[in-house]
């Protein structure tokens, strides 16, 4: 299959989202993981702690992001030599859709360091699995090769997978590893979805990610359980891992509702 080389296309100061960033729930509108992505980029760039590690990014989207042009800017809102809170927003058609806050510290020596907790299954022993969910044959789905360590995408319930990217995040930038953490983790209501697809929407209007480590080679993971409440409001968390082992956690709130 013929694939768009990138999640996004630069045009002029802007962006143009190609159709690796289309959704689950509409064909006209992006992932919510590729926007995401885009904002850690941005926050990055915006920094004023070169080589800082960012290790908590809170992410509340504000509307619906449509697939054509985008536009980020960041501003450092608490300057420091050694800790910073950097803003990120991502606009389409003149309004806000979604916003990122990030928390970055200066990388220090430690006196001791907890041993890695591996996730039980590597990626090379992960099977090869893919979303069935996806209307257009070229979507989000595809900008990531997926292997299934535990669960089902296929079936309600807690999930695990493995993932590497097909594709940059900018045409002609690599895709950093936290780019991808990023983009990889909002699918974790996804993969450990309780609810049917064709009959009910769970969409996240959030995303937090904490992190005591970046991410750092090709293959990370995501370890992820939903939890649905009795009022339309779920919950999505998932231990996050690289090949090296455990390295933070994320947490999501879903707003559930009949399709």
């Amino acid at each position: 299959m013929d694939l768009p080389s990138a999640f996004y296309v630069p045009d002029g100061d802007g962006l143009v989202a190609t159709a690796l960033t289309i959704g689950p729930w509409d064909p006209g509108l992006q992932h919510a993981g590729p926007p995401a992505a885009l904002l850690v980029r941005e926050a990055e760039r915006a920094s004023g702690i070169p080589g800082g590690q960012t290790v908590r990014l809170a992410f509340d989207v504000l509307g619906p992001v449509p697939v054509g042009p985008v536009q980020v800017a960041a501003r450092v809102l608490r300057p420091g030599r050694r800790i910073e809170l950097v803003e990120a927003t991502l606009t389409a058609g003149g309004r806000a859709a979604v916003r990122l806050t990030a928390w970055r510290m200066r990388c220090g020596g430690a006196s001791s360091v907890s041993p890695a907790q591996r996730h039980p299954v590597a990626p090379e022993d992960a099977g090869p699995t893919e979303f069935g969910v996806f209307s257009e044959p070229v979507a989000y789905h595809r900008a990531l090769e997926w292997r299934l360590a535990s669960g089902s995408l296929a079936e309600p319930g807690p999930a695990a997978t493995w993932t590497r990217p097909r594709c940059t995040l900018v045409e002609g930038e690599p895709m950093t590893p936290l780019q991808h953490l990023v983009a990889m983790t909002d699918a974790a209501s996804g993969i450990s979805a309780e609810l049917d697809w064709q009959r009910a929407t769970f969409a996240n209007v959030d995303l937090v990610v904490a992190l005591f480590r970046p991410p750092a080679g090709e293959w990370l993971a995501m370890d992820a359980t939903t939890t649905l409440g009795p009022a339309g409001v779920g919950q999505c968390s998932a231990d996050l891992y690289d090949a090296e082992g455990r390295i933070g956690r994320s947490i999501a709130s879903l707003f559930v509702e009949p399709r």
